[in-house]
Order: structure tokens, then sequence, then C-alpha cells
């Protein structure tokens, strides 16, 4: 079993809570633990950006909590209109969506204080959460941020090396159709995670000007290399969903679009490999020339395929969208050829070693 720095960082964070509540002599030192669970981010970004929306919020929950309680008691239905209203004055003020379950959490214990001493106790407890967040903040600060790039770089290259195995098997109808539908739910939940990564990576900060000049370009790349597998994946599915039509084709437009899959493919791992570093110049023109001829004759014999009357219409345009993806992943490639060209033009030559 792993575990990972959320884990890590939620478990020092629970810790310092319960140290802090116990050595500052609050009670129930629980409470403490409670909030600082909820209020642990993946991010050294996250955390700044949410902490003063974290007092914001439970400092206007507990507010409100105090107010109901002393004027209609402490009756559970008092406490769930409570917990509504607050949600309803947190989306007014557009506050964090995260942060809403540690202030239903200070909402909660609060208004369940005893009725003696209300006031002292439900100060107490909101301390108690406070002291949660706070804990959870410092353990944010101090824990070393984990490297998205390397992350998102890894997860989408390891997506992207499967969809173009399936594009290039597709193309040749050698594809197994249970193993490839099985893989491509696999392969939309990696995208979706290296989308997840990609914006966790994205709010990372720079506080070298160089360094920030050259994440910025980095998220650029990092976007369109998303954007390009994305439509790997479209050009992937749509194939494969219309695989019988695909197949009704006649041999020349069939042949013609197994030769473009190959280029474009191919074209997409040089790309990846300039990106690394594995190659040092730029496609050359007789290369890019035949790519984008390939298109043309590709496009332009399946369009004639129109006009043969012994060819049955309502699959032209069934397999249609599939044309329509293959040279649309096309153009994504291309822009992700310029940007990386960009990007290892002006990297810093540190960066290329």
């Amino acid at each position: 079993m792993r575990l990972g720095a959320r884990i890590l960082k939620t478990g020092l964070a629970i810790v310092l809570a319960l140290y802090l509540a116990n050595w500052l002599e609050f009670n129930p030192p629980t409470f403490a633990a409670i909030a600082a669970s909820f209020a642990i981010q993946p991010s050294l970004f996250r955390t700044v950006r949410t902490f003063s929306h974290q007092v914001q919020a439970n400092l206007i929950g507990a507010v409100i909590g105090v107010l109901f309680v002393m004027t209609f008691g402490h009756e559970p239905f008092v406490v769930g209109v409570v917990v509504m209203l607050s949600i309803a004055i947190f989306i007014k003020l557009k506050l964090e969506s995260a942060i809403i379950p540690t202030a239903i959490v200070t909402i909660i214990i609060i208004m369940e204080s005893p009725a003696d001493n209300f006031l002292q106790f439900a100060s107490e407890r909101f301390l108690l959460v406070l002291i949660g967040i706070v804990s959870a903040f410092l353990v944010n600060l101090a824990f070393i941020p984990p490297r998205y790039e390397k992350k998102v770089y890894d997860k989408l290259s390891q997506s992207t090396d499967s969809l173009l195995e399936w594009l290039n098997l597709v193309a040749r109808h050698d594809a197994d159709t249970i193993a490839l539908r099985e893989d491509i739910r696999n392969q939309r939940d990696n995208l979706d995670k290296a989308n997840d990564l990609f914006t966790l990576f994205r709010e990372e900060r720079n506080y070298f000007r160089a360094k920030t000049f050259s994440q910025r370009r980095k998220v650029v790349v990092f976007r369109q290399m998303i954007v390009t597998s994305e439509k790997a994946y479209n050009a992937l599915e749509m194939i494969d969903r219309r695989s019988e039509d695909y197949l009704t084709l006649p041999n020349r437009v069939q042949k013609r679009i197994e030769e473009q899959i190959t280029s474009l493919t191919d074209y997409h791992h040089r790309i990846i490999l300039r990106y690394n570093g594995k190659v040092n110049t730029h496609a050359p023109d007789e290369y890019m020339t035949e790519i984008e001829e390939g298109q043309s004759s590709m496009t332009n014999l399946f369009v004639t395929l129109y006009e043969e009357e012994e060819f049955d219409l309502s699959q032209w345009h069934a397999f249609l969208p599939a044309i329509s993806a293959i040279i649309e992943y096309q153009q994504e490639l291309e822009h992700l050829d310029t940007l990386v060209e960009n990007h290892q033009t002006h990297a810093p030559e540190e960066e290329l070693a």
C-alpha cells in the first residue's frame, strides 16, 4: 500500500491539531482534528487562496449559529435551517466550495453546545475549529509540495502512448474489440486525471521571474498536449464506433486512411520526442508536405465516394464524423508542434540538458 502526499499531510495536520488543542486545554480536541482533515489542500496555491475563505465561512457560520440558538433554541430543525442559510450566503459571497464542509462542521458543533454557558462553549468550539484550520494551513506551508509537472506529463504520456497504439491497430483492423472497448474507458479516466493534475500544475507559483516565464510556456504546451490527446481519443472512438462502416469502404480508401493515421501517430511521437530533447530539429518540410498531401488525398478519396452510385450514402454519412475527427487531430498536432518548437527555442539551457 502506497501513502500519497495528501494522505501524509492529512495525518500530520490531525496530529498537530490534537497537540495544539491539548496544549491550549480546549476540549474535546477531536473537533480540531476533524476540522484539520477537511481543511487540507493539494497545493500551496490552493492553501493560501482558501485560508481566508475558510476563516470567513466559519466565522459567518458561527455567528449565525449562535444567533439562531439564542433565538430559537437547539432543535434539529433549527440546525438544518442555519446550515441551508449559511450555504446560501457562502454561494452568494462566491467563497470556495471546498470550505463548505468545514463550515458545516463548525455550525453543527457550535449549535450542539449545552444551553448553560452557551456563549463560552460556542466560543471554545469555534476556536477548536480554527486550531484545526490553522494546523492544516501550517502543514500545507511546511510540507514540500508535489511536482505536478512530472505527474501530469507522466500520466499524459502513458495515456497518449496507449491511444496511439490503439489508433494504429484500429486503422489496420487488428484491434481486439473487447480489449479496445475496455481500454477506451481506462484512457478516458487517464485523460480526466491528467486534466486534474494539469489544473494543479497551472496553479503552482514560482517567485523567480525566469522560472515563471518558463512555467507559463510549459502550461501552454501541456494544455495543447491534453487537447491533442483528446482529439486522438475522439478519432479512436469515432473509428471504433463505425468499424462496420469502415470495413465497407473501398480498399483504396481504407488504405489511405490507414496510411494517414500511421503518419499522424508517427508525427505525434516525434513531437513528444522533440519536447523531451531526443529530437533536436524541427520536422523537415518534406515530412510535413507528405502529411498535408496525405490529408488531401484521404479527404478527396472519401468525398468522391459520394458521387458513386453503387456506394451506400447512409454509410458515407455514418463514417463522415470519423474523417472529420482525423482532420481535427491533425490540426491540433500542427499547433502542438509549433508550441513545442517555440518552447525548445526559448527554454533555458538547463531545462534542455
